[in-house]
């Protein structure tokens, strides 16, 4: 397996993960097939709670934010049994990522906006799931 890194990227401790809250992701789920994008809130034996929007509203959530419309991301609690796969969300080559996409078309950080809409709308763990 190849790795890229920039030198902004953060090499996780020997035996740490390297996924932490605040970092931006994509995440695959089964049954239902479901794909998220957003930052991690927490990362817990039991699950992922993810401020973010699902995958194919990624477009709209742009433009939502882009026209100063309300927008509403989820704040989800994503039970471990469901999380197939969950990736950093970097650039590839020369393909952007899609948090830079999202800088470049609203000119505002994603994990900022993320994390300040999660903070201002608190849930616990049981409203979540």
């Amino acid at each position: 397996m190849v790795a890229n890194l920039n030198q902004n990227d953060a090499v996780a401790p020997a035996g740490g993960s390297p996924f932490r809250a605040g970092m931006m992701v994509l995440v695959a789920l089964a049954n239902p097939r479901e794909k998220f994008w957003g930052a991690i809130l927490s990362l817990t034996p039991e699950g992922l709670c993810l401020c973010g929007v699902e995958l194919a509203s990624f477009d709209d959530f742009v433009s939502l934010v882009k026209d100063g419309d309300p927008f509403s991301p989820s704040v989800v609690f994503l039970p471990m049994h469901r999380l197939e796969r969950m990736e950093r969300d970097p650039p590839d080559g020369g393909i952007p990522s899609l948090s830079q996409r999202f800088t470049s078309k609203t000119g505002l950080d994603p994990t900022t906006l993320l994390l300040s809409h999660s903070e201002a709308n608190p849930q616990t763990l049981e409203e979540q799931k």
